[in-house]
């Protein structure tokens, strides 16, 4: 057996088979450590904030966090079919040039998401040490702004198999340590205040779901792949799909279900989850458990971001961006710390721009998902591997239905969204423009972010129907040259522009 590198330097590029050798339980240790932090306990909080009892927030949390999940695990199929990065095997639907087009979409929701992830662990470091009496202010903020960044971008440069150690050890230590939290805030829930929270409208309930789905799964959707990218072709589709999804729903499922509890109990929380969501749940404890809890946070929350600034090098590398694959990890760790140290330092309210654009870039993501989940369940053999780098291979320069699907589904997406941060994002109030039969943008239906599960809905409904026979031409070409190849076998691929 070949020893690992401790710097892996495998960029976009197929995983050869020699390498392939992860089992599909092996997913759940890098979805679960990643989403076991305590920030999940916050949505808690923001899906009560929709004005919806604790029985509909809670049906709805479990659904939008399984079945985002679920997705997530659809899209793995394809890393394990491909044994490349998520945005590689993007390039089957959308053609390696019009790949590009989602997958800046891609690179921005990644650098998003990892950066929300680093400025949560500063802010939960300041709040620690302020109510430890060790210091407080500026000074801890940059420490531990310089601190959370160097861990998150020396991981990510270091690769997968550093990251996947890395992600088993937090695994035990974060998900023992977070029991015990759960165990020392269950006394402080009060069942009759939680109980006594009347009931939403519809649209409410729906706007808490797609916000939980958004949140969660459909946040890492794009980086699926990245994963599952080095098990073997002969792994279950049944299984990589299953502990994909155990290992990311499992640890927000009762995190949220613990955070709705305490956020019906006491109102107040919602107010300080929306300002510092860690160092407001961090008050909930005795003085002796806050630095064990204080660590486990930080460590849940750098675990997040390690996956997503890894993935996001991956996505740079495919848009054109020819520099070794550590570099990228590199650049993008540099953006994470220049926007972490923005945030902190000069937003007041960081959690209302960050949904804001989350939502934005939501709408096509959905888009791009629902085009890939379409073309992943249509195709019945693996990808043919030169034609994901050939732009006169198999797949084309650029899939038309793929990309007029995609935009098409974004305009009517972002027509049914509305920016529900306006005050503290203004430049993102342009959304929600197909709103007015459903009573404009201050309507019922104004808040419930239906254009996200409409756009998920119609792109792959879509490309379902329009590309089927598309799939069905590239996978006989692909049998016919396979053919080819093996019968000059050592000589070089045949032309694949023929």
């Amino acid at each position: 057996m070949s020893t690992k590198p401790l710097v892996e330097t495998t960029g976009i590029e197929v995983i050869a088979p020699e390498q392939r050798t992860a089992k599909p339980a092996d997913l759940f240790k890098p979805w679960f450590a990643a989403n076991i932090s305590v920030f999940g306990m916050s949505y808690g909080a923001w899906v009560l904030d929709f004005g919806i009892s604790f029985w509909q927030a809670f049906v709805v949390s479990i659904i939008g966090i399984v079945v985002s999940f679920l997705l997530c695990g659809l899209i793995a199929i394809a890393g394990k079919r491909g044994s490349a990065p998520t945005m590689v095997l993007s390039r089957a639907a959308f053609g390696v040039h019009g790949q590009k087009v989602p997958g800046l979409i891609s690179w921005l929701t990644s650098i998003g998401w990892e950066t929300f992830l680093a400025i949560s662990a500063v802010l939960a470091t300041s709040a620690v040490f302020s109510t430890m009496g060790w210091g407080d202010g500026t000074g801890i903020q940059v420490i531990a702004a310089l601190f959370v960044s160097a861990v998150i971008v020396a991981a990510s440069v270091a690769g997968y198999h550093t990251i996947m150690k890395l992600q088993g050890f937090l695994t035990w230590f974060t998900g023992v340590v977070t029991i015990v939290y759960l165990i020392l805030v269950i006394p402080q829930i009060d069942f009759a205040a939680v109980l006594s929270t009347p009931p939403g409208s519809l649209q409410q309930t729906i706007g808490a779901m797609v916000m939980v789905m958004t949140g969660f799964g459909l946040g890492w959707i794009n980086i699926a792949a990245d994963w599952s990218r080095y098990q073997p072709r002969s792994a279950s589709d049944a299984a990589i799909v299953f502990w994909n999804t155990l290992g990311g729903a499992a640890a927000p499922i009762i995190l949220v279900t613990i955070g709705l509890l305490l956020a019906g109990s006491d109102p107040v929380l919602v107010d300080g989850v929306a300002e510092d969501p860690v160092g407001t749940l961090t008050l909930l404890l005795p003085t002796w458990a806050i630095i064990p809890f204080w660590l486990t946070a930080l460590l849940a929350l750098v675990s997040g971001a390690v996956l997503g600034i890894y993935s996001s090098g991956l996505t740079l590398l495919s848009l054109g961006i020819r520099i070794p694959r550590p570099a990228a990890a590199g650049i993008d760790g540099l953006i994470l710390t220049v926007g972490t140290i923005w945030v902190v330092f000069f937003a007041e309210d960081f959690l209302g721009p960050f949904q804001s654009f989350l939502i934005t870039l939501g709408v096509p993501l959905a888009a791009w998902a629902g085009i890939l989940i379409a073309d992943i369940l249509t195709r019945r053999v693996d990808y043919h591997e030169p034609s994901l780098f050939n732009p006169r291979g198999l797949y084309g320069s650029w899939d038309l239905i793929s990309l007029v699907t995609f935009v098409i589904s974004s305009i009517i997406g972002w027509g049914l969204v509305i920016n529900q941060f306006a005050a503290e994002a203004p430049w993102n109030n342009w959304q929600g423009y197909f709103l007015g039969p459903l009573g404009g943008k201050d309507g019922d239906w104004a808040y419930s972010n239906l254009g996200v599960i409409v756009a998920l809905v119609l792109s792959f409904v879509v490309t379902f129907l329009a590309r089927r026979p598309i799939v069905r031409a590239q996978e006989a070409r692909a049998r016919t040259l396979q053919q080819q190849a093996d019968q000059h076998d050592g000589e070089p691929h045949p032309d694949l522009s023929a």
